[in-house]
C-alpha cells in the first residue's frame, strides 16, 4: 500500500501494484479542523457530525488492489458532497460577489442548514454566531473543495482510461436516528444497518448495486435502496453509468460499530472493519471476472 498526503486536504491510498478501477472515497471522516474556522458551538458537539472512523473501516481497499481517498478536513468546515455553488447566502456578510465569484445556487440544503458551507449541526444548534465574508468561502472552496474534486476526478477518470470502466464507492456513515427508511411502513418500524444510493438508478448499473445489496444481505443486515439516501454531489458529479462510469453510495449505521453518545469504538468495531474489507474484495473480484472488452489502447 502507498500513502500520499495532500496536508490537510486529503490522504490518497493506492496499491502497490496497477490500481483497479475500483475507487473508494470518504469525503466526512475528517478531524482535522483548519485555525481558521472560527466556529463558537462546542468542539464535542460539531464532532458529532463527522462520519468518524469510516475512512478506518475502509482502509484495506489498497491492499485488495483499490484506491482509497480520505478527506483530512471536517465536513462542517465545507461539505465536499455538495455543488459548490450551493452556497447558504444568510451565511455572508453582504451580498455575494456574483462577478468574481459566479452566481451563488443555494438550494433545499443551505435553506435546511446544511449546504456546501453548513449553518447548522442540526435544527437550532447553529455553527457560527458571526456571517462569513465571501473571501473566507472562496479560500475554502479553492484549498479543500477543489482539490478534494480535482483529486477524485482525476483518479477516476485514469482508472476509466485504463480499464475502460470504472466503479466507484461514496462511504457515509449514519446516525441510528436517521437511518429509518421512509418508503417502508412495517411496524415496528426499524432503522437500516446499511443503505445504498444509486439516485434512484441514475449513478451506477443495477448489477453492481445488487452485488453489493446482495452481500451486505447475506450478513444477515437490513439493507435499503435510495431510502432513506439516494446520494448527492460526489456521485452525481461522475457518473455516467451507460458509458462504465458508476457511482454509488454506501451508508453504514453508526450503531453498528461505535457508541454513538461517546464517539468510541464498539467491540463490534473490528467486525464491522472485516465485513468491510470483505465487501472490497468482492468488488474487486467482480471487476477481476467482469474486464471491460473496450478498454484504452
Amino acid at each position: 500500500m502507498q500513502k500520499t498526503t495532500l496536508q490537510n486536504v486529503l490522504t490518497l491510498y493506492t496499491p502497490d501494484q496497477d490500481a483497479l478501477p475500483v475507487v473508494f472515497d470518504s469525503p466526512h471522516s475528517g478531524a482535522q479542523y483548519p485555525t481558521d474556522f472560527d466556529y463558537s458551538c462546542a468542539l464535542s458537539t460539531l464532532r458529532s457530525i463527522e462520519d468518524r472512523y469510516v475512512d478506518e473501516l475502509f482502509l484495506e481497499a489498497a491492499n485488495h488492489g483499490a484506491t482509497l481517498i480520505a478527506a483530512e478536513f471536517p465536513r462542517s468546515y465545507i461539505d465536499v458532497n455538495r455543488a459548490s455553488d450551493d452556497i447558504d447566502e444568510t451565511l455572508i456578510d453582504g451580498e455575494w460577489p456574483h462577478k468574481e465569484h459566479g452566481k451563488a445556487s443555494p438550494t433545499k440544503r443551505s435553506d435546511a442548514g446544511i449546504g456546501l458551507i453548513p449553518r447548522l449541526i442540526k435544527p437550532g444548534t447553529p455553527i457560527y454566531n458571526r456571517s462569513l465574508s465571501p473571501k473566507e468561502i472562496m479560500n475554502r472552496v479553492k484549498n479543500y473543495y477543489e482539490p478534494y474534486h480535482d483529486t477524485l476526478c482525476t483518479t477516476l477518470d485514469e482508472a476509466f482510461y485504463n480499464h475502460g470502466h470504472v466503479f466507484h464507492i461514496n462511504c457515509h456513515s449514519m446516525p441510528s436516528s436517521s437511518a429509518y427508511p421512509k418508503q417502508i411502513h412495517a411496524i415496528p418500524m426499524k432503522p437500516s444497518d446499511i443503505v445504498l444510493g444509486d439516485q434512484d438508478g441514475r449513478s451506477c448499473n443495477k448489477e453492481f448495486l445488487h452485488l453489493l445489496r446482495d452481500f451486505w444481505r447475506g450478513l444477515g443486515y437490513r439493507v435499503t435502496i435510495n431510502d432513506p439516501f439516494k446520494g448527492v454531489e460526489l456521485i452525481s458529479a461522475y457518473a455516467q453509468p451507460t458509458r462504465g462510469k458508476n457511482s454509488i453510495q454506501i451508508e453504514i449505521n453508526r450503531s453498528l460499530y461505535m457508541d454513538e453518545e461517546t464517539g468510541e469504538k464498539s467491540k463490534d468495531f473490528e467486525k464491522i472493519k472485516g465485513q468491510c474489507s470483505a465487501m472490497i474484495k468482492t468488488c474487486t473480484d467482480y471487476v477481476r471476472a467482469n474486464p471491460e472488452r473496450i478498454a484504452a489502447d
